[in-house]
């Protein structure tokens, strides 16, 4: 792995961050912060519902619903991104949009942080993984992640859940890079 992989990698996630970014904002315009009222295991939920159409739409080859799996991933992102904002915020604590945004981007930094570092070890491996696999491994986490939640936390030597949240969300991310490069060829 070069560093011109490093550069064309980050360069990428940027821009698809980007786009979540945006779609985050005018939903928080539109809604508000609604989603405050989800407890997490309602979040993990809906994380769930939009890998199982991922999934589905994969396996059969039909979406009845004009939307694509993209914009399914994009949700996957932004509900993640969700799910690490509301953990670190007590249930009748308020946000304006100027620390909202302040919190997504923080969430993206530490994330991003951690796909470097694990891009570097992996050596850009998932660049040869087929998107499908990453539905696999969202689902995986997300599995992972009710666990975690029946048990009220608790792990014996797992990460917590704020480690499977950053996965699908660089997992989902990944996704939208190699569906992009696809359709480029």
């Amino acid at each position: 792995m070069t560093k011109t992989d490093n550069l064309i990698t980050a360069t990428q996630y940027d821009e698809h961050v980007a786009v979540c970014r945006g779609i985050f904002l005018k939903k928080n315009t539109d809604y508000g912060t609604a989603w405050r009222i989800l407890r997490p295991a309602s979040i993990t939920d809906q994380i769930f519902i939009k890998a199982q159409r991922i999934r589905s739409i994969e396996q059969n080859g039909v979406s009845k619903v004009a939307e694509g799996i993209e914009n399914e991933f994009v949700g996957i992102i932004n509900y993640c991104i969700i799910a690490l904002i509301n953990m670190q915020l007590k249930e009748n604590d308020t946000l304006d949009s100027a620390t909202l945004l302040a919190k997504y981007d923080a969430e993206v930094a530490i994330t991003k942080k951690l796909m470097q570092a694990k891009n570097h070890d992996y050596g850009e491996a998932w660049r040869s993984m087929r998107v499908s696999t990453f539905t696999d491994l969202i689902l995986m986490k997300i599995l992972r992640t009710q666990q975690i939640e029946d048990n009220n936390g608790n792990t014996l030597i797992s990460e917590g859940v704020d480690a499977n949240y950053r996965d699908m969300i660089n997992y989902s991310i990944f996704a939208l890079i190699r569906l992009e490069e696809k359709r480029q060829f």
